[in-house]
């Protein structure tokens, strides 16, 4: 109730009443041009089960279950940090701490959101289906981690390292040990880079008394444990490939995902973050669909 008050505070004269135009605005407030970064995992394990590209149908509902996913956690996280984006200055201008558009039309959308992510695990597999509320669960307390541990950004890394575990059990209806690798892979890309993309709040963070590893151990130590955690991420993905018998046209994907990685901390540091949405959104971005892009040529391309 005080999450729906705290928007709808809000001058009336702001609240956007064009159906279409709110829908626009909810999509760009939860950065749904964003789901770039899990959707290519998804694949990626759904090939490495099927062995190559899975049928059409199956494909299909992972795609519609992804989308609703993603939807519904940014949907839940925008409504539940309300009361620290409406304070932060690089986040108050966002929708629901602005007033653009009401709390309750977020609630809507998560709740639409989640009733499609159901309906697609169910026409999955029972698997599928019976383990959806779990992964649900998991991408929606993300949101809270941030109020009681700094190890926020691993739970971000859990959060969508479920993306290729979901694919593999969309396809093969089973849970193996190389999508868990696969996973240990994803969870800990993820979270080297939301720990250096926490060093923009550090300042913040520290004043409203919210956890992050910026927060506890300063910006330097920051991009030290990031570059770690991207250090365990590669090995994963070295070890899937050879899990998985890929040839080398997926190692070669995995070299330019060094490079790019190598490139982040050419184009941000400690003293100068200023370009960090550009190393976070555009080389993230590249690199979750150059490792997709190489694992299904490795598998469909027999060399």
């Amino acid at each position: 109730m005080e999450l729906i008050d705290s928007a709808e505070n809000t001058p009336n004269h702001q609240i956007t009443k064009s159906p279409i135009l709110k829908v626009r605005i909810l999509l760009e407030m939860i950065k749904f041009e964003h789901t770039i970064f899990a959707l290519p995992f998804a694949y990626l394990g759904a090939f490495l089960a099927a062995g190559g590209p899975p049928d059409l149908w199956t494909s299909l509902w992972i795609l519609v279950a992804m989308v609703g996913a993603r939807t519904a956690a940014m949907g839940f996280n925008r409504i539940v940090d309300i009361p620290f984006d409406s304070k932060n200055p690089r986040t108050k201008e966002r929708a629901l701490p602005k007033g653009t558009v009401r709390a309750r039309d977020a609630w809507i959308m998560v709740i639409v959101a989640s009733g499609i992510y159901f309906l697609s695990a169910y026409e999955l597999n029972r698997l599928a289906f019976l383990l959806s509320p779990v992964f649900l669960a998991v991408v929606l307390s993300y949101s809270y981690t941030k109020r009681f541990t700094s190890m926020c950004h691993l739970f971000l890394g859990l959060a969508l390292s479920l993306a290729p575990m979901a694919g593999w059990i969309a396809v093969k209806g089973s849970v193996e040990f190389l999508p868990l690798i696969l996973s240990t892979g994803v969870l800990f890309w993820v979270a080297g880079f939301d720990a250096l993309y926490g060093c923009l709040d550090y300042d913040f963070d520290r004043k409203q008394g919210l956890h992050s590893i910026p927060a506890r151990w300063g910006i330097k130590k920051a991009f030290w444990i990031s570059g770690l955690f991207h250090l365990v991420a590669f090995i994963a993905f070295i070890s899937v490939g050879f899990q998985a018998h890929l040839n080398w046209i997926y190692y070669s994907g995995l070299l330019a995902t060094f490079a790019l990685l190598v490139m982040q901390r050419l184009v941000v540091n400690p003293s100068d973050l200023s370009r960090m949405n550009m190393a976070f959104f555009t080389f993230n971005g590249a690199i979750s669909i150059i490792l997709f892009t190489a694992t299904a040529i490795s598998l469909i391309w027999k060399v």
